[in-house]
C-alpha cells in the first residue's frame, strides 16, 4: 500500500526566513463573523520555506519557474543517506562516491541530513551542511534533474558559485526539505511542483514522497 510522507515545513505567520529575504505573514482578511466566510491574505518570498530555485533566479535569461519541465519536479528519487554531515560539514565528491551507481543522468536526489531538525533556530539558517563548488560541479556533469536539499540554501558563503554551477546545468534545486528521516526506502516517487508563477525566480511547494508506489 502506498505511504505518503510530508517533506515540508510549515508556512506561519512571522516564520523565520533568509535575514535578508521578505518577510512572512499570515494575516486574516475575513471571517465567519464579518463575511459569513475565512480567506487569508498571504505575503511570501518565491524562496520561504520548502520551495524550488528555478534558473532565473541566478540567471536574467534562464528559464523562469513557470517554464520549469515538471518532468524534472515529479517522479522517481534516490534517497541518500548522509547524515553524518553535521554543523558546517563541507559535502563533497567523496561523500557522494559510495552511490554513484545510483546518480545518473535525470535523476532526482535527496539529500538527507537531518538539519531540518535546526528549524525554526538562527542557527538552521547558517551552519549546516553545505554543497562544495566541487561536488555541485560534479552534479552538473552528471546531468541530474533535481536535487533536493534539507538546509534553506546550498552553500552560506560559496552560495552564488554553487547556485550558478547547478541552475546553469538545469537542475531543478529544491531547498528547505523536512522529514526526510521518516523515509524508510532507498528509492520514492517524490513530488515538488511549484506554483505558476509567471516570469520569476522559484517558488514553495509542497514536497511530499511516496514508498510503495508501482512502478518506480
Amino acid at each position: 500500500m502506498p505511504r505518503i510522507i510530508d517533506l515540508t515545513l510549515p508556512i506561519y505567520h512571522a516564520a523565520p526566513t533568509m535575514p535578508l529575504d521578505p518577510k512572512c505573514a499570515v494575516i486574516v482578511h475575513h471571517t465567519i463573523e464579518s463575511m459569513k466566510y475565512n480567506i487569508t491574505q498571504l505575503i511570501i518570498s518565491t524562496h520561504h520555506g520548502t520551495h524550488l530555485d528555478a534558473p532565473f533566479h541566478f540567471f536574467d535569461d534562464g528559464r523562469t519557474v513557470d517554464k520549469l519541465e515538471l518532468n524534472k519536479c515529479v517522479g522517481p528519487a534516490e534517497v541518500l543517506d548522509l547524515t553524518q554531515a553535521g554543523t558546517g560539514y563541507n559535502l563533497t565528491v567523496k561523500d557522494l562516491k559510495p552511490y554513484a551507481a545510483r546518480i545518473k543522468r535525470g535523476c532526482r536526489l535527496l539529500l538527507k541530513t537531518n538539519w531540518w531538525r535546526k528549524f525554526p533556530k538562527k542557527a538552521y539558517f547558517s551552519d549546516g551542511p553545505k554543497i562544495s563548488p566541487g561536488l555541485a560541479r560534479w552534479f552538473a556533469g552528471k546531468k541530474i534533474a533535481l536535487l533536493g536539499l534539507e538546509t534553506p540554501g546550498v552553500h552560506p558563503v560559496e552560495w552564488e558559485n554553487v547556485h550558478r554551477t547547478l541552475l546553469r546545468a538545469q537542475v531543478v534545486v529544491v531547498e528547505g526539505l523536512a522529514h526526510l528521516n521518516k523515509i524508510r526506502k532507498e528509492r520514492v516517487f517524490f513530488s515538488a511542483a511549484p506554483l505558476k508563477i509567471r516570469g520569476r525566480d522559484g517558488s514553495p511547494v509542497r514536497a511530499i514522497a511516496i514508498e510503495n508506489m508501482e512502478p518506480l
